[in-house]
């Protein structure tokens, strides 16, 4: 089933420093953006640099129109954190989640808001001060799919060079029901925590990166 994203909008600044974002001629002002699509390199191009969500990401909601906008706007934070936009927006998490859930989410630039935990504002002190570029990031290669996670505080790397991966990474990235996707590939993506389960939805965590921003090995 082809999902389509509606479209979003976003308050975007051309700088990252708050102050520097006050200067004239720094606000570009609310724009529309749909997640998936090429909006997020057209903002680029236009030299946003940061950019803010239209609504807070919940991740507790119970009905299927709210996992739905949770995971476009998700989405949306993944591709800009891609592109080194960073961007401001307020993350909850089920209370009844597991205390480190949040580090399922740490690739994501850090919200500026943080609701679930035990402990919100230790996990989103320590969300901030962890957070790096390419944290779980996967790449094409030629023949082979590889996926670098560094969430755990370890690399760990995962190379696939069958198509069936490749084929369901398309289905999970915008979002797809858990029944479209082969059990079997889904069960080992989750049991890597590389997607991310919302009701009947199941959502790609890795951005896709095209070179590394660092040396391979460094990364």
């Amino acid at each position: 089933m082809t999902v389509t994203a509606p479209e979003l909008t976003v308050r975007a600044w051309r700088d990252h420093d708050p102050q520097a974002r006050h200067l004239p001629g720094m606000s570009l002002g609310p724009l529309p953006v749909t997640p998936g699509s090429r909006d997020v390199e057209r903002l680029w191009a236009m030299g946003v640099r940061h950019a803010e969500l239209d609504a807070a990401v919940d991740l507790g909601a119970a009905d299927p129109a709210a996992h739905r906008a949770a995971v476009d706007r998700l989405r949306l934070v993944r591709d800009l954190t891609a592109h080194a936009v960073s961007v401001d927006w307020e993350c909850r998490l089920p209370s009844q989640e597991p205390a480190q859930q949040w580090k399922v989410l740490s690739h994501l630039h850090p919200p500026r808001t943080l609701t679930g935990p035990a402990d919100p504002q230790e996990a989103l002190h320590r969300w901030r001060t962890r957070h790096y570029l390419c944290k779980l990031v996967w790449r094409q290669g030629p023949g082979f799919i590889q996926i670098r996670d560094r969430r755990w505080g370890d690399l760990r790397r995962f190379t696939a060079d069958e198509p069936r991966y490749q084929d369901a990474i398309a289905l999970l990235d915008p979002g797809a029901h858990h029944a479209d996707v082969p059990a079997g590939v889904l069960e080992e993506f989750t049991a890597e925590h590389l997607v991310l389960r919302l009701g009947d939805l199941v959502w790609w965590l890795p951005y896709r990166v095209s070179r590394w921003l660092q040396e391979a090995m460094a990364v």
